[in-house]
Order: structure tokens, then C-alpha cells, then sequence
């Protein structure tokens, strides 16, 4: 169809008429200029990819009305300029592509088909674990056990490379994605296909949005929902609020980006956020590098937005030159944005736009700070970290609450390691790692850290060797300015030695702790320690023998690690005393910020960018060698233990049948609030007395061979048996932390899996009870995928996580949500009753439906399908499946759906059609 704003097509460069734009700005609308620069990217893209089918007129208006529409949960179309993802996401991502290319070819289509339209690219960053560390070969002993335990997940993803066209991947031991992404893949303006326009993603990482401090409209979406976009599909989203964050002022010279980004969250967690964009404006923005601004926006999941947007600026155009962007690339990218009104200057205050609610911070009330111990938004001030850790000792059971009797406060539990004598307490530090993308791309807080472990050992200063100490950066790029600025040799020894390049700690690949330590945390049953600079800290994420873990900059990693306690106060009490009977505080160690800068402008060049990406794709000789099959279609290995063919598409046929009610479901698990996608599917070690490890034993696999959850996300089997077995898990039925249940026919307790058979067996359906917040913490998959599997068909709770959400629709599960002033308690649910959820025939979004309970009790919930495009979903059993059957008969079913859905919501703007099948 012909695009209606082809008139506003023009070249960028008279001298280049074949690279043309579609300049917004010959719209000749005055709202236009009134719009937050974040809103404009999705006028643009729907704008240029107007087509009167999949982007309505009507659309391009309502994204124009926004002061109007935002309001109004309005539905529009985006369709990003690329999608990026990580290995854990990925290769579940590229398992579901090859069992679809099965599932195609069954009902006579064809299987290549299904192939990557929008461009991917995949990042292999959450493998390598920690373990080795404080020695020189620990990197190159980290990695020969990465290849070891995932040579069968390489291959495959190796296979996929070839198999698909348009996606890119980027070889282990490159850094993590979103650092990745920043440094080296995003664009900022795309020129392809003859056109300019902005660079914008959709991601299988909560963390994508970190892209945003550089300028790039990015967030983290579900697995299943990426695998759509990458098929040709564009995003359906309700029109966000967009709350514009005003920041002032000038921070105090000691204050790291760290110490920023934990006071905007806990501030923006206050305001409440949830599902909005945040734009960032104000003159305090240019006080920030994009380092800092990309800190900021990397934390946007914590303090629960969508999006955290930094529009373009001359800072922005400034970083990329500074990491090494071509010359050419970046003559066009200013000359483009400035003509379409998307480049900003935050110190003009006429280009700021119109938005929803205006907050403001002045930076120069930030104070030093961590977060925890079990909460990313929980900022403490550093000079409260001991009192509040005490308090949360002694405090009930929860988030800030650890409930140690008074008078086990002080325990303290000698140990012998390495021959000598050692004593571990509440609070001790066991692992203190500088980690996650977060804080590793921004080189201002790593020298700092750098040139704070250069006064420390100068000073005579050390960690204790028992302390699992380590530096996993995001990319080559820091440990080569790192190490020429001179302060990786003492980083190196106070045993902070690069141990690989993922994420590591931050996920869970924390490795295991020495024996002792551990043995003396279990004998006095002891509220041990991690400090990491990365972005999440839930219970049972980082260890499981770390019950308080706290987020904090780099520099003030090494500090704890020094002091070996978080039990201090280092306004009053020394770090440490030296052999010379010195007491070393602190503030006589800390680096300024003054001083960072003079090191970075000297030592973070271009040349070392361009030197680390050029052979990013080339460098690694493990993966090189890797042999992988060349077939369109995957040849599934069925003793495999890591990749296998998903039963999600067992049984399907082109026949679409009707929804029906859940009827007489039983409660598999009853939650409280903020359960996370690590509780329901966990990341971290598989333990030796779980579902997952009983499978694994049975087929033939050690301990030693188990490896984590994270990396066997290509196995159902083991999935489905990991889903909701994090240790942590507290369920209501047993009072208490376990990942287990009680199967309710019965009255036995036993594991979450099992239970779930029980009732599978016996044809009963089951459901999940749930407070707020249900799903927050990374955009997980499988935490919608594994539920899937143990046959759940509904979970009730009184608010989602976004992402989570999401998945659960595209996984064909019924998100409930109480009514406004309902709770399980207010209406007296125990959740042993069983429910019976009344689906009408006639599906609206957002619409109350009835639940009866066998006690003849009856309320209602809103059905949180949010939009027609997800009600689609849900009547094909999940949007993987709607794909297949698209695909398997393009244009014939295309017409039948439509007619289809047009008949049964009687709306007749209805496209299912939201889906281009790539022919």
C-alpha cells in the first residue's frame, strides 16, 4: 500500500539523493514540536512505516495527540529498528525458532519462513562464572570452563547463525550486551534501505534500557514477544505517560554516578513510574557523561518505567566519537536528528517539551550510598550502613528484615583458611565483586575504583584472602585503559583480578565459596554479606549463603571488601589499621572526581575502542573452532541434556478453538509480594537435592556437571522441573522460605514440580495466588514458560511487572488482577479453595470477569489482557502459536483471522494482521 506521508520524503543531503528521511517536520503540525523526544521516535517510526494495515493514519494521529491520548489507554503500533538479546534469552529465543520451522513444516508450510526479518543481534555474556578468582590465570581458567560446560549450547548457537538470516552473533568473552550495545553496536540513526532514521530496540533483557542514556528508545521485553518483532511484527503498546525528570545542580566532587543512579531510583520508585517513560531534561544533564546517563537509564527496571530516555545532545555525538564510531556515520547522525527536531540542547529551555508530571532532583544533594540488603530501590546512605543493617537484623522477617534474636547479634564463628585463623559475623563481607554492565561501561567510577585500590595498597592496605573478591568488566575496553592508566596491578592485589567478561556475579555466576567459609555461615546460621556494583540484589540472586547483599559503586566494593564488614561506620571508624599501627579512614583514600577526570581524559581513547571491536567477531579461537551443522532445519540430539525440542507445539492444528473457563482449578503456590522472576525461575546453581538434579542424575550427569539454570534454558525438562525452586520462595501454605508446596488433595508436602504432576495427572488445572508486584526483576521467559509446563493456567495477584505480564499472555496464561481495595485477605482467599474463572465468549481488554469459588463464594478481577492484539494471542494459546499458523498459510489465514476476531470483539479497526509474513 502507498505510504499517505511519501510527500514528506526528502534527501538529507542534496548531494546524496538516494539517502532520504521522512522529515516529521513538513507534517506542518504545531504538536509536533510540543512532544517529548522519546514520544517522537514512535510518531517517526509509524510515520515512515504507514501502510494503511499494519500502521493506521489513525495511529500516526494518535501518537500526535499524546497530550490527548496518553491519558486514554490508547493502542499503537511500533515497530523497532532492531532487537538484541543475551545468550540466556537467546537460546530459548532460537530453540523456539527451530521447533517453529518444525511446527511449519507440519502443517505444509515453509519451515524458512520463519526467519529473523528485523535485525538481531545476540550477545553471549551470561555463561562464565567465577570459578577461579585472585589469581593471573583465572580468566583463562574461567573460560576453558565456560567452553567445557556450554560447548553444546555454542554449537547451537553457532547453527543458528548460519540457519537465520539477519542475526548477528557476538562471541563469549566479548563483554556484556547492554555495555556491548553501547560501546560498539548501536547505531543512533540507521541508513538502510535508502533512509535515515532513529535507532531504536526492543531486548530479552530488563536492561536493555541502558541504550537510552546514549539517545537510543530501547526497553526490555519477554522472550516470546522479541521472537515476534524479529519475525516482522510490530510492538502493540498502550500510548505511555511520559514524566519528565528535571536535574539541576552540580554534584559534590566525591560522588560517583553510583551514588546518582540509587537515589534517582529509590526517588522514582516513590513518584511511581510504572509502565511510563521517564525523560530526563534540565540543565543538570550535561553534568553527566553518557557513561553516566547510560548508568542511570541501565536502572530504569528498578525503579519500574518502561523507558528512561536521554535525548541526543552534543555529549552524545562527543562519546561516539569517543569510542571509535566512523567518521561518515557520525556526519550524518546530528544532521539528521537537528533536521527533524530530535537532537536537543538541555540548556535551552524552549526545546522542552510537554509531559505528564514534572519531578526534579538537584544532584548536589546526593550523598555517597548503597541499596539492599535485598532490594535494588532500597538506597541506604553510606553514613547509615551500620545502623541500618543492624536494625534490619533484628527487624521481622522481609525486605529490610532479617528477624536474628537479640541475642545473636554479636556471634561471631572462628575458621581456619589457607592455615591461618579467621572469624566470620553478621555482616561480614564474603564476596565483593565489581561486576554487571551497570557500573563497568562508565570508566569514571572503574578508575575510580582503580586509583582507590592505588592509595589503599600504598597506604599498606589489603583484603582478606578467604573474601571472594573479583572484576568481570563489560567489555575488553576497560581492562585495556585499565591497565594503561597503571592501576589494574593494584587492583590485582588486593585480589580484584579480571575473572572474565559477563555478568557473572550480578545474575547468580558468583561461583562457589571456600569450604570453611561456608561451613561457618551455616554453623552460626549467620546473615553473611555481598557487595557488588551491580544492579540487582534479590534473596537467593547473587549466593544462596549471602542473605544480605547490597549495590554499590566500585570503589566503595573494594572499601567493604577491606573492611570486611558492612558493620561500619566509615565516618568514625578506620578501614583498616596497617602494619605501621596507621589507621586508615576512608576519606584518605578516596579518589575526587576532579582527579578521575584527569586520568580518563588521558587514558579512554578511540584507538583503544577501535583496536578491542574491530576483531570482537574474529578474536576468540575457542568459538572459531567450533564445528556447527549447516541444515535449515535443527537435527535435535535426544540425549541432549541442554538443548531440545519444546512440546509447545505438540498437537497444534490450524483449527482455532473457542476460549473456555477454568474450571475448579487448585492453588499450586500462594505468594506474597515482589516475587520475582528469580524466585519463579531461577538463574543461579541447580541444587543436589532438587527436581532439576534428580533429572539431570537420572541421565547420566554429576554435580560437578549440573552447571546453573541460566544455561540450560534450551531444555525444557530441566526448566519445567527449576520453575519456582529458588530457595528463597516463600509460600504461604508452608510459612516459610522453601521451593516447595503442599499438594492439597493430599496434604503432602513436596517440591513445586512434583506437585504439579500430581495435579496434571489427575486433569486438574492449577493456579498462583499472588500480592503485588508479581513478576518484577529481569525479563525471564521461562518464568512464563515454566508455569506453562506445569500446566498453570491462571495466576491472580493484584499488580505485574510489566515485562512478566506480558509473557504470561504470549505463554496463553490468564493474568488476573483484583479489583481496586481487593486483596486475597480482604476477600478472606486461603487459598485452598478451589476456583473456577468464568472466561465470557465475547473477550474485551481489560474487562471484569467473574471467579467462583467450591466455598459458593463469587467476586470478580479484571482480565488483564491489554489490548485486542493480545486477546488475539490468547485464543491462539500464546503468540508463538498464532505465528505458526499465520505462517504456515500466509495470506489465506491472514483474511480468515481478521474476519475472525472482527466477528467475535464486533470492532471492526481490528487487524490481527499486526503480523507481515516475510515471503
Amino acid at each position: 500500500m502507498t505510504n499517505p506521508f511519501a510527500h514528506i520524503v526528502e534527501p538529507l543531503d542534496l548531494k546524496k539523493p538516494d539517502h532520504k528521511f521522512f522529515n516529521l517536520k513538513k507534517l506542518g503540525d504545531p504538536r509536533y514540536d510540543h512532544l517529548p523526544f522519546s514520544i517522537r521516535v514512535l510518531l517517526e517510526s509509524a510515520v515512515r512505516n504507514c501502510d494503511g494495515f499494519l500502521v493506521k493514519g489513525e495511529d500516526v494521529e494518535n501518537i500526535l495527540n499524546w497530550k490527548v491520548t496518553q491519558s486514554q489507554t490508547v493502542e499503537v503500533p511500533f515497530r523497532p529498528a532492531r532487537v538484541i538479546l543475551q545468550d540466556f534469552t537467546g537460546v530459548p529465543a532460537v530453540v523456539d525458532f527451530a521447533a517453529m520451522r518444525d511446527a511449519v513444516k507440519k502443517l505444509q508450510g515453509d519451515p524458512e519462513k520463519i526467519n529473523p526479518v528485523c535485525p538481531a543481534d545476540l550477545v553471549i555474556d551470561h555463561s562464565i562464572q567465577v570459578d577461579f578468582n585472585r589469581k593471573s590465570d583465572s580468566l583463562h581458567k574461567n573460560q576453558e570452563l565456560e567452553f567445557e560446560r556450554n560447548r553444546e549450547r555454542f554449537e547451537f548457537l553457532k547453527w543458528g547463525s548460519k540457519a537465520f538470516r539477519n542475526m548477528r552473533i557476538i562471541p563469549p568473552g566479548s563483554g556484556i550486551v547492554h555495555q556491548v550495545n553501547l560501546e560498539y553496536l548501536a547505531r543512533v540513526v540507521f541508513d538502510r534501505d535508502g533512509y535515515y532514521y532513529p535507532d531504536s530496540l526492543v531486548g530479552t533483557d530488563s536492561h536493555t534500557t541502558m541504550i537510552d542514556g546514549l539517545g537510543v528508545l530501547g526497553w526490555g521485553v519477554g522472550g516470546i514477544e522479541a521472537e515476534a518483532v524479529m519475525l516482522g511484527q510490530p510492538i502493540s503498546m498502550v500510548l505511555p505517560e511520559v514524566i519528565g525528570y528535571k536535574l539541576r545542580g552540580t554534584p559534590d566532587k566525591f560522588i560517583t554516578s553510583t551514588d546518582i543512579v540509587l537515589t534517582v531510583t529509590k526517588h522514582l520508585r516513590q513518584v511511581g513510574v510504572v509502565g511510563k517513560f521517564v525523560e530526563f531534561f534540565g540543565p543538570g544533564v550535561a553534568q553527566l557523561s553518557i557513561a553516566d546517563r547510560a548508568t542511570i537509564a541501565n536502572m530504569c527496571p528498578e525503579y519500574g518505567a518502561t523507558a528512561a530516555f536521554f535525548p541526543v545532545d552534543e555529549i552524545s555525538v562527543e562519546y561516539l566519537k569517543q569510542t571509535g564510531r566512523d567518521l561518515e556515520k557520525l556526519s550524518y547522525i546530528a544532521q539528521y536528528l537537528k533536521a527533524v527536531g530530535m537532537f536537543r540542547d538541555y540548556s535551552n529551555t524552549a526545546q522542552d517539551p510537554h509531559f505528564t508530571q514534572v519531578v526534579e532532583l538537584d544532584l548536589s544533594t546526593v550523598v555517597p550510598c548503597c541499596s539492599g540488603p535485598k532490594r535494588p530501590q532500597d538506597k541506604v546512605a553510606v553514613s547509615e550502613m551500620k545502623q541500618d543493617f543492624l536494625a534490619c537484623l533484628g527487624a521481622k522477617q522481609g525486605f529490610k528484615g532479617f528477624q536474628v534474636a537479640p541475642e545473636r547479634h554479636d556471634v561471631t564463628v572462628p575458621f581456619q583458611f589457607n592455615g591461618a585463623e579467621y572469624s566470620l559475623s553478621h555482616g561480614s563481607v564474603v564476596i565483593a565483586a565489581i561486576t554487571s554492565c551497570t557500573n563497568t561501561s562508565n570508566p569514571s567510577v572503574m578508575l575510580g575504583a582503580g586509583l582507590l585500590a592505588k592509595k589503599a595498597v600504598e597506604c599498606g592496605l589489603t583484603v582478606k584472602p578467604y573474601i571472594k573478591t573479583s572484576l568481570s568488566p563489560g567489555s575488553g575496553v576497560v581492562t585495556y585503559y585499565l591497565k594503561e592508566s597503571g592501576v589494574m596491578d593494584f587492583l590485582s592485589q588486593l585480589g580484584f583480578e579480571v575473572v572474565g567478561y559477563g555478568c557473572m556475579t550480578c545474575i547468580g555466576n558468583s561461583g562457589p565459596l571456600p569450604e570453611p567459609v561456608v561451613e561457618a555461615i551455616t554453623q552460626g546460621d549467620l546473615v553473611a554479606a555481598g557487595v557488588l556494583s551491580g544492579n540487582r540484589n534479590f534473596e537467593g540472586r547473587v549466593h544462596p549463603n549471602t542473605r544480605g547483599n547490597y549495590l554499590a559503586s566500585p570503589p566503595l566494593v573494594i572499601a567493604y571488601a577491606i573492611a570486611g564488614t558492612v558493620r561500619i561506620d566509615f565516618e568514625k571508624e578506620p578501614l583498616a589499621v596497617n602494619a605501621d599501627g596507621k589507621e586508615i579512614f576512608l576519606r584518605d583514600i578516596w579518589p575526587t572526581r576532579e582527579e578521575i577526570q584527569v586520568v580518563e581524559k588521558k587514558f579512554v581513547i578511540p584507538a583503544m575502542f577501535k583496536e578491542v571491536y574491530e576483531k570482537v567477531e574474529e578474536v576468540n579461537e575457542r568459538w572459531n573452532s567450533l564445528k556447527a551443522p549447516s541444515d535449515k532445519l535443527y537435527t535435535w540430539d535426544p540425549n541432549s541434556t541442554y538443548i531440545k525440542s519444546p512440546p509447545f507445539f505438540d498437537g497444534l492444528t490450524q483449527t482455532l478453538e473457542p476460549p473456555k473457563s477454568i474450571t475448579d482449578a487448585y492453588v499450586l503456590l500462594n505468594l506474597g509480594d515482589s516475587v520475582t522472576t528469580d524466585h519463579i525461575s531461577p538463574a543461579g546453581n541447580i541444587a543436589r537435592n532438587s527436581a532439576a538434579a534428580r533429572y539431570l542424575t537420572s541421565r547420566g550427569l554429576t554435580a560437578r556437571e549440573f552447571n546453573s539454570y541460566g544455561s540450560r534454558r534450551g531444555n525444557d525438562a530441566v526448566m519445567a522441573r527449576g520453575t519456582f525452586a529458588n530457595i528463597r520462595l516463600f509460600n504461604k501454605f508452608l510459612n516459610k522460605q522453601a521451593p516447595s508446596t503442599i499438594h492439597l488433595p493430599t496434604e503432602e508436602t513436596m517440591d513445586v514440580f512434583d506437585a504439579a504432576e500430581k495435579y496434571l495427572q489427575a486433569g486438574h488445572a492449577v493456579m498462583i495466588l499472588a500480592g503485588k508486584e508479581y513478576g518484577s526483576g529481569s525479563s525471564r521467559d521461562w518464568a512464563a514458560k515454566g508455569p506453562f509446563m506445569l500446566g498453570i493456567k491462571v495466576v491472580l495477584a493484584e499488580s505485574y511487572e510489566r515485562i512478566h505480564r506480558s509473557n504470561l499472555v504470549g505463554m496463553g496464561i490468564i493474568p488476573l488482577e483484583y479489583l481496586p481495595g481487593d486483596t486475597a485477605e480482604s476477600l478472606g482467599l486461603t487459598g485452598r479453595e478451589r476456583y473456577t474463572v468464568v472466561i465470557p465468549s465475547q473477550l474485551t481488554p481489560r474487562m471484569t470477569v467473574d471467579i467462583q469459588l467450591d466455598t459458593g463464594k463469587t467476586f470478580q478481577a479484571k482480565i488483564r489482557f491489554d489490548t485486542d492484539v493480545e486477546l488475539t494471542y490468547f485464543r491462539h494459546g500464546g503468540i508463538l502459536n498464532y505465528m505458526i499458523r499465520t505462517m504456515s498459510d500466509c495470506e489465506e489465514r491472514k483474511l480468515k483471522e481478521i474476519k475472525l476476531v472482527q466477528e467475535v470483539t464486533h470492532e471492526a479497526h481490528i487487524s490481527t494482521g499486526y503480523f507481515v509474513c516475510p515471503v
